[in-house]
């Protein structure tokens, strides 16, 4: 090769030791096997953590005032057209929010959810529904298969909804809502961990319970380009003081402690295999070079340099680094893409593809370098002790 002698002699050692290259190769690829893994895997539960939120600039939360008499509040199921006058005690008025929501400068979309529950057939416990008002199609649900709804009596559901129903995508399901049955299509197979996947998302005009006035509200607003939030936010607040309403900033939802400590665990996992990867590399490192420290001694008297002989001896596990790197990425790779789905398989969910597909050009190169960094830092120790020994020490020694 055309190189400087150092590197070349370097270079040229793994394939005079061959079985002790592999076993450097082996311990490098575990270690680039655990990092990639990790990566994915935190990058998909991030992605899950994030499925839970909306893609909302603002949202706005309300909670319906108690009944006169102190008590919860009473049924839903007024009509959308009512105004605040004619909105029953214990509900919201969501007419006047939508409007103070419409009038403010800087609104480019918004829709309003809320809860309620039914059941349906093949079930035989409650049903939660989502009820949406307004198209909530950009809101950062996550689809597995299937599309999202665009009309009334169209619905999405979780994985465990179709598994206790014995349905499909594109059949009719039979939902019961305060006595009266309604027929709803499913559209879709959206990833939702609500209510252990018992769950099912549809338009507020499909069930009569889930009406506008209703006892809980949550509206997701998107900005307009170049409108700040925060003064956005402090006009809406303005605007909904008479509803009880209270606009904030981006999703209400906090990070997820099982999140953190999953992130918490797999970081410690993969540093402990990467300290053990580095160690293999330190090991067989110091083992070659106290095996040719007569050989240091040759080169040494011939003019090498201490410096020299530091890049001599990291030369030597470059090809074994790139390697482990090499063949290690994608194991961790289609490790991320087994345990992953598996997770989800667990817990009676199918996971979209978003969620899997984690890996870019970028941060695959990098992490394949990953094995080649593990090569580097463990050849650093032995490097310094070759480039530091004395030549007549090195030539007295056999």
């Amino acid at each position: 090769l055309p190189l400087p002698r150092p590197v070349t002699l370097g270079l040229a050692q793994p394939f005079a030791r061959p079985a002790r290259a592999i076993a450097m190769v082996t311990a490098i690829l575990f270690g680039a096997t655990a990092v990639t893994f990790a990566f994915g895997l935190g990058s998909s539960l991030q992605r899950i953590q994030d499925a839970k939120k909306t893609s909302a600039d603002v949202t706005v939360l309300t909670v319906a005032p108690p009944q006169p008499g102190g008590g919860p509040g009473s049924a839903p199921g007024t009509s959308g057209s009512a105004s605040a006058a004619t909105t029953k005690p214990g509900t919201v008025d969501t007419t006047a929010m939508t409007k103070a929501i419409k009038a403010q400068p800087g609104t480019r979309t918004y829709f309003g959810s809320a809860q309620t529950q039914v059941t349906a057939a093949g079930t035989t416990g409650a049903v939660q529904v989502t009820a949406f008002i307004g198209d909530a199609s950009w809101g950062g649900y996550q689809m597995v298969s299937g599309s999202w709804f665009h009309h009334p009596g169209e619905a999405v559901v979780p994985t465990p909804f179709l598994n206790a129903t014995g349905a499909k995508v594109g059949d009719t399901v039979v939902l019961t809502d305060h006595g009266k049955a309604v027929p709803v299509k499913i559209t879709g197979e959206v990833f939702v961990t609500n209510n252990q996947g018992m769950t099912l998302l549809t338009d507020a005009r499909t069930l009569a319970s889930a009406e506008p006035n209703l006892h809980a509200a949550y509206f997701s607003i998107s900005l307009k380009a170049g409108t700040d939030p925060n003064r956005y936010t402090d006009q809406l607040n303005a605007a909904l003081q008479p509803t009880g309403a209270i606009a904030q900033v981006g999703d209400s939802g906090g990070a997820s402690q099982l999140l953190i400590m999953l992130d918490a665990l797999t970081a410690l996992l993969t540093l402990m295999l990467v300290v053990v990867a580095g160690l293999g590399v330190l090991n067989a490192v110091v083992l070659d070079t106290r095996e040719r420290i007569h050989d240091l001694g040759v080169v040494k008297a011939l003019g090498m340099t201490p410096r020299q002989t530091v890049l001599m001896v990291i030369a030597s596990v470059v090809v074994i680094g790139v390697a482990g790197g090499v063949v290690g990425v994608p194991l961790g790779v289609v490790l991320q893409r087994i345990v992953v789905p598996a997770m989800g398989h667990s817990a009676g969910l199918r996971l979209p593809a978003a969620v899997l597909d984690v890996y870019h050009a970028l941060p695959l190169v990098l992490l394949g370098l990953g094995g080649l960094v593990i090569a580097v830092l463990g050849a650093l120790l032995p490097a310094g002790w070759a480039a530091r020994t004395r030549t007549a020490v090195a030539l007295r020694t056999e």
